[in-house]
């Protein structure tokens, strides 16, 4: 039995949480400012805090080190209805354990709570960034996202960026995985540093070594240039073997070496990784040792269409940002418009979604915007893509896959009394969506349920059904 603080103002929320955390057999105590929170700390020490970021008098995460002080042991999970980066950086260098946003799922908060209790020293030591804290992603290029997929996204973002860890971020083409790489350079220690950004898959192969190692006529390469800043490696999968040697030995030894020198020069840069290959599936002639080094810490970017709550406020900022011709304010955009917006799979992703934003916005002459003023070629586009060979050729390929396996099937089961074939082709065919389903989520249970068109509980009992432990 563990002592549990709920420090929230909205009396239905502490209701909720206490009910159901004390069904799960905690002692809860319930508070609605941080001056009760103090006091309660102060009388009984608890060992995990759920605490809300508005409050009434005082900023809930600027009090986490008053709390701390009170409850030294206390693991603090911050919760938000405002689940942007800036909120998930605060969290992070004020040492809170974890955040959720509301409304959250209660399971999901179970889940959090229980992960807190299990490692009572993480949440107390915290997880802490270097620097002060900072709102410069909160600009125009700021990643914008309330769904869960994205919140797992900030989440990870806070936790590498006051390291000097390598990171490998993947995702789909547009999906933002350059702004996620800015992103982590200014809420770190390089953030004074330069941002140097290099695409791999656009450079000759006898010109990558040069570009980042630098040469001996040609002077230093991008990870002198980058010193003390970050160096942001887009499509790192395109690397040509002998760079990715290099490369290798670079990041072991944080030493560079110009082309026709023998000097070693230090290397101050983070190193960022970029591709759009699915995690753990890099080319087969890229270095296995270098994949491992690379994908030390690896965030996953959601396509837009796993992230459709996120299209609204998205279409909404890129709206804001295209110059309006001397007018005041941007034009609106329709309910219709919207709708549309939402009805589109968005193959491009945010970039796409960003283009036909911004098209929609020349054409519409200053107006509202409304469907017809949309560019027809991103229709044909997802009109081709849901048509296209991709899935049909998937689709036909586990047709083949099923009839092959119910002949195996039906030979290996013939002597059982009940050959079930049918609950055994489920849990198969469940076993490895739902694994799926995780890797593409990032191991987020709630985002993974929606992408399945399951409830969080529903995935939770077929997961434990079928020995899955993500």
């Amino acid at each position: 039995m563990s002592r549990i603080l709920v420090v929230d103002d909205e009396p239905a929320i502490g209701w909720s949480l206490r009910e159901m955390l004390t069904d799960d057999g905690h002692v809860v105590d319930v508070a609605a400012t941080i001056d009760d929170a103090l006091v309660a700390s102060a009388q009984a020490a608890p060992e995990v805090i759920l605490l809300d970021v508005r409050l009434p008098g005082r900023d809930g995460i600027a009090a986490i080190p008053d709390l701390r002080a009170a409850a030294p042991a206390a693991a603090v999970i911050v919760m938000t209805a405002f689940g942007d980066l800036d909120t998930a950086i605060r969290a992070v260098e004020a040492g809170a354990f974890d955040h959720l946003v509301k409304p959250f799922d209660l399971d999901h908060v179970v889940d959090v709570v229980s992960r807190a209790l299990a490692d009572r020293t993480l949440g107390s030591a915290g997880l802490r960034a270097s620097g002060d804290d900072t709102d410069d992603v909160g600009g125009p290029a700021a990643l914008i996202g309330s769904s869960a997929a994205m919140q797992e996204v900030f989440k990870r973002i806070a936790l590498v960026a006051g390291t000097d860890m390598p990171v490998l971020l993947t995702g789909p083409a547009g999906t933002g995985k350059k702004l996620s790489a800015r992103a982590i350079h200014d809420h770190g220690s390089h953030r004074d540093g330069p941002f140097l950004v290099t695409n791999l898959a656009a450079l000759a192969p006898t010109a990558c070594g040069r570009e980042l190692f630098g040469h001996a006529a040609d002077g230093p390469g991008l990870f002198e240039l980058a010193a003390d800043g970050t160096i942001l490696l887009a499509d790192v999968d395109a690397a040509p073997p002998d760079v990715q040697a290099t490369l290798m030995q670079v990041l072991e030894s944080r030493e560079v070496v110009r082309t026709g020198t023998a000097t070693p020069r230090p290397v101050t840069a983070r190193v960022i990784a970029a591709t759009s290959a699915e995690p753990g599936s890099l080319p087969s002639g890229f270095r296995p040792d270098l994949a491992t080094r690379l994908g030390a810490f690896t965030i996953v970017l959601p396509p837009l269409a796993a992230r459709r709550d996120d299209i609204e406020p998205l279409a909404h900022a890129f709206l804001a940002r295209h110059p309006t011709g001397g007018r005041s304010s941007a034009p609106a955009m329709t309910a219709e418009f919207l709708a549309a917006l939402a009805a589109r799979d968005w193959p491009d992703n945010v970039r796409g979604l960003r283009h036909a934003v911004e098209y929609a916005a020349v054409v519409a002459r200053g107006g509202s915007l409304r469907p017809e003023h949309l560019p027809q070629q991103v229709a044909s586009v997802v009109v081709r893509a849901a048509a296209g060979p991709g899935l049909a050729s998937a689709e036909t390929a586990v047709g083949a896959a099923m009839k092959d396996w119910a002949a195996a099937a039906r030979a290996a089961y013939a002597m059982c009394a009940a050959p079930d074939l049918h609950h055994r082709a489920l849990q198969l065919v469940e076993a490895t969506l739902f694994r799926e389903a995780l890797a593409h989520t990032g191991g987020n249970r709630t985002a993974a349920a929606k992408l399945l068109g399951l409830d969080r509980a529903t995935l939770r009992s077929k997961l434990r059904s079928l020995g899955i432990d993500d």
